[in-house]
């Protein structure tokens, strides 16, 4: 007989919705209180008939975007994280996931 034990913890927290003008920079912002000393943070976004695209990943401090320009930024604990849009045009609309895996 064997038994499995599944453990789930709330990975991400993220805000519902984030609005801007074309060409207005704007801060998308994650919050993953949980994460592991090992957890990468993901970024993706997702436009409507497509699948979520990777856009990015880091362990901590800021990485630099070249498409979309902008940057990934972790706070010093990285208990949260964030995805700068430096110059957002509306071609740039979508759905932006943050996500954590080691």
């Amino acid at each position: 007989v064997s038994s499995a034990v599944t453990v789930v913890r709330a990975q991400v927290q993220q805000e519902l919705a984030a609005e801007t003008t074309e060409g207005t920079g704007i801060s998308i912002n994650c919050s993953h209180p949980n994460i592991q000393s090992y957890d990468f943070i993901h970024w993706y976004r997702q436009f409507p008939g497509r699948g979520p695209a990777f856009l990015g990943s880091t362990l901590k401090g800021s990485k630099e975007l070249p498409d979309p320009p902008g940057q990934l930024s972790v706070a010093a604990d990285r208990r949260s994280s964030a995805l700068w849009l430096a110059r957002p045009q509306r071609g740039d609309a979508a759905v932006y996931y943050c996500a954590l895996r080691d």
